[in-house]
């Protein structure tokens, strides 16, 4: 019998075990007929893009019959003349994670391998294993550390061989939101060997807040090396439309650009992100609720006996305990909508992204009242 169309596809391919993202709303209401649903899974802004960037891609919207402009020309000049860097060094994607896809389509093979660390964002072993390369995943801080489950950058280093040709590291990282110290990730890129690609993801480089989490781009003229991701999904309010970029050295970004889709960023995307760089305001104030709201949720559910990780992101990886399903559940069923992390072998923990003040103090209480039944 002839095999089925599906098991022609590469073996890396057919063993690969794909991406599961947060539940959105509009399942939660046709699962339960809920209304009123708060999502605080995604680590999304909750108050949305830019007025600026909404206004843009509204009149945008007139030109959707005309392709995207392939070379990002406009953001490209005023990311580049924002972040001091030059046009050449830049590369759009389609969201951070389309850049992680292209940065192993580039440089990963089988015959060669990518570390990252063990609770890394879950993109790194897909993109890996999608490109015949072999992952190298090595073990986090351990739970009782000062930073429970963030990168051993010394485990890393120790993994390098020299069949490496890319290490992830997202500092923040996602889901956990540890983060190492500026110093430490610097000194761990100043000795990688120069055949391995650094690949410093900073999707939540904008909510720092203060804490000792590095600017990566500062580093890239003394280290060729290196490429750093950023995203506007996230403090810029844009992951609808879908809009990452690249920094690294020229030659890395012309090699990324190869195989770069000519038009994969979409023209509404293009100027929704462009006008969201004139709007600095608006994402400092979203910042600021976000980092201040990530410490009064924190000390809040640890006053309710909950464990929560420390945290530079938008977010907080919270203690569930052996129940952690059971809550979730009954989370959903009170309309909040936060993420198990269980596929990140992390069965006792949730992520919970955070919202308005208001959103969040309904997660509170509604957290507060599992606790006390189950008590």
């Amino acid at each position: 019998m002839s095999p089925f169309p599906g098991e022609l596809a590469n073996d890396n391919v057919r063993t690969l075990a794909p991406y599961v993202p947060g539940k959105p709303i509009e399942e939660l209401e046709r699962e339960l007929g809920i209304r009123n649903i708060i999502k605080l899974a995604s680590n999304e802004n909750p108050f949305g893009p830019s007025p600026m960037a909404l206004a843009a891609m509204h009149a945008a919207l007139a030109d959707v019959w005309l392709y995207p402009d392939g070379s990002g020309h406009t953001l490209k000049h005023k990311l580049a003349a924002k972040l001091g860097v030059t046009v050449e060094q830049l590369t759009l994607g389609n969201g951070s994670n389309d850049l992680l896809v292209l940065l192993a389509q580039a440089f990963l093979k089988p015959g060669l391998e990518a570390i990252y660390s063990q609770y890394g964002f879950a993109i790194y072993a897909i993109v890996t294993q999608g490109a015949g390369a072999a992952g190298v995943v090595t073990p986090a801080l351990p739970a009782d550390s000062s930073m429970p489950f963030g990168h051993d950058l010394a485990a890393m280093q120790r993994a390098i061989t020299p069949a490496t040709r890319m290490v992830f590291i997202a500092n923040p990282n996602n889901p956990t939101g540890t983060w190492a110290p500026a110093a430490d990730v610097r000194a761990f890129v100043a000795a990688v060997p120069s055949h391995v690609i650094v690949v410093l993801d900073e999707a939540y480089f904008e909510y720092i807040g203060g804490l000792d989490v590095q600017n990566g781009i500062a580093w890239l003229d003394e280290f060729p090396n290196l490429v750093v991701l950023r995203t506007f999904s996230k403090a810029y309010g844009l992951a609808g439309v879908r809009v990452g970029y690249a920094v690294s050295h020229p030659s890395v970004a012309g090699m990324l650009n190869r195989v770069r889709p000519a038009f994969n960023v979409s023209s509404i995307a293009l100027v929704g992100a462009t006008a969201a760089l004139d709007d600095e305001a608006h994402v400092s104030q979203a910042v600021g609720v976000a980092v201040a709201e990530r410490v009064r949720v924190g000390d809040a559910l640890r006053k309710m006996g909950t464990s929560v990780v420390p945290s530079a992101g938008n977010f907080l990886l919270i203690h569930g305990g052996p129940d952690c399903a059971r809550r979730f559940d009954a989370l959903l069923r009170a309309g909040i909508i936060v993420r198990p992390v269980g596929n990140y072998q992390l069965p006792e923990w949730l992520r919970v992204s955070m919202g308005t003040r208001e959103q969040n103090d309904r997660f509170l209480s509604a957290w507060q009242r599992l606790l006390v039944a189950c008590a």
